[in-house]
């Protein structure tokens, strides 16, 4: 293994592959059992360069400081005015110790709330206090992304990179930017398809001073283009593809059972886009489990938009499975095939989960057999229906996050799931990035609905709260109050 091309430096360089009695107790190791080929945490791969196949970031735990209980992590909260205490990412970096901590790159990442919503468990017919919501939409950047960028950041600090870039739907690019301009530690460069973004979210990247480069395609094209270019220049590649992201997003499920005392709950349900946090969650409980530090895991469901719903077709349709890791490779080659050939572009107002190819495909089957997982997909006309009633229940997010919601009551349906089952959705982005859907679903204007919903199924808006044009005249004004009582 001395060498051989790097990934993503598009230059020959030594790789050396390490044993588990290697200095570090950290180090990157292939998913596919027939290779499970191990290398170094300082070099920077997006793939395993020998078989091609995915990496995660594993850890000779008998070698780390792991608390005997969970509970331990209660104590940093009385030192929140060390940075990284206040990170909701790195107070539990016991659990993923790959990093010195002067290394470590935090904005106060994390700082989210799980809480349950009654109105929104009546909506799809949950006992109350059984639903709850976990909301990203609190982090710096307005999404679930700021987990997993701080520790692809603090990685790429550790090897010395000095630019970075991704390809985004519009979360991942406002994340990497964000962390950029906080630090001034990279120069950005952030790959988006061309009306393939929410305004919110492109206004982010191009605020916080990343170079955006709009492509004449959709995220499938932009992320083969950010590879290819990464892998020429040099640059460091922050999507999910990169192991180190998904470490940090292990950190949502942290502050879960923080939450809820640590104990754990009977689902997890997550919108499915690039599957990255599908595959970080089962990682995360996985390794809670071989540490003994909870004794069971949840159930987990990933639930695809209608228009994007590679998985749901592959894994409900197709019968894919991750077999041990080894999963049916010609059902996954002849979907893309069919998706070329027909020139298939995922479409969903959804647009944070707008993906053909997801990246994580195979370590998302490998969580979905661990953790008797399902997948669902729900139209568009649902996930907007199920946001305005998150909305209603106090909290604003992006229509991906309200694919969850549309999932439970879907499931609910099927009776997946128990009225008395305790269910965590996570919400992944804030309301504001995408006010145009919301504004559109809740306008009285059917003209600005059909261009913006139309073209995408959504019919109606059963649960708009209209704006209510009124007289510039104090006795209408009245008129019209008098009538809420």
């Amino acid at each position: 293994m001395y060498g051989q091309e790097c990934p993503s430096h598009g230059r020959y360089r030594r790789r050396r592959v390490i044993s588990t009695q290697a200095k570090t107790a950290a180090f990157q190791k292939c998913i596919a059992p027939e290779c499970a080929a191990t290398f170094d945490v300082t070099e920077t791969l997006t793939g395993c360069p020998r078989c091609g196949g995915l990496l995660d970031i594993e850890y000779e735990w008998d070698r780390l400081p792991v608390p005997r209980s969970l509970r331990e992590f209660e104590s940093r909260w009385g030192r929140r005015n060390e940075p990284l205490e206040f990170s909701g990412v790195w107070r539990f970096r016991q659990l993923l110790p790959f990093a010195p901590d002067d290394q470590i790159v935090t904005i106060g990442e994390g700082q989210t709330i799980l809480r349950p919503s009654d109105p929104v468990a009546r909506y799809v017919g949950m006992d109350n206090g059984k639903l709850l919501l976990q909301y990203e939409g609190l982090n710096p950047s307005g999404s679930f992304k700021d987990n997993g960028m701080t520790a692809a950041v603090t990685h790429a600090r550790m090897v010395g990179a000095k630019h970075a870039a991704c390809a985004s739907t519009g979360n991942t690019s406002a994340s990497l930017a964000v962390f950029a301009s906080a630090t001034g530690l990279f120069q950005v460069i952030v790959f988006v398809g061309s009306g393939k973004i929410a305004f919110g979210k492109l206004s982010q990247a191009l605020d916080y001073g990343s170079k955006t480069l709009q492509l004449l395609g959709d995220f499938d094209d932009a992320m083969h283009q950010v590879q290819q270019v990464a892998k020429q220049q040099g640059i460091y590649l922050c999507n999910s593809v990169n192991p180190f992201r998904l470490e940090g997003q292990k950190a949502i499920m942290y502050r879960v059972l923080e939450a809820l005392r640590w104990e754990v709950p009977d689902w997890i349900v997550v919108p499915g886009g690039n599957l990255g946090n599908s595959s970080a969650f089962g990682k995360a409980f996985r390794e809670l489990r071989q540490l003994g530090l909870i004794d069971r895991v949840p159930r987990l469901a990933i639930i695809n938009a209608a228009g994007a719903n590679t998985l749901y077709q592959l894994v409900e349709q197709r019968g894919l499975r991750w077999s041990d890791g080894h999963p049916d490779r010609k059902v996954i080659s002849q979907f893309y095939r069919e998706m070329d050939e027909t020139k298939h572009r995922a479409s969903t107002l959804a647009t944070a989960i707008e993906i053909n190819r997801p990246v994580n495909l195979t370590k998302a089957l490998r969580a979905l057999e661990a953790f008797d997982g399902v997948v669902r997909q729900v139209s568009d006309q649902e996930i907007l229906d199920a946001k305005a009633q998150i909305g209603s229940g106090g909290f604003g997010c992006e229509p991906a996050s309200a694919a969850s919601v549309a999932g439970v009551k879907l499931l609910r349906t099927e009776g997946v799931i128990a009225p008395s089952d305790r269910v965590v959705c996570i919400l992944t982005g804030h309301q504001l990035k995408d006010p145009t859907t919301t504004v559109a679903y809740h306008a009285n204007d059917r003209e600005q609905f059909d261009r913006v919903l139309g073209s995408r199924g959504v019919r109606e808006a059963p649960f708009a709260n209209q704006p209510i044009v009124v007289a510039n005249e104090i006795d209408r004004i009245m008129d019209v109050i008098r009538s809420f009582e």
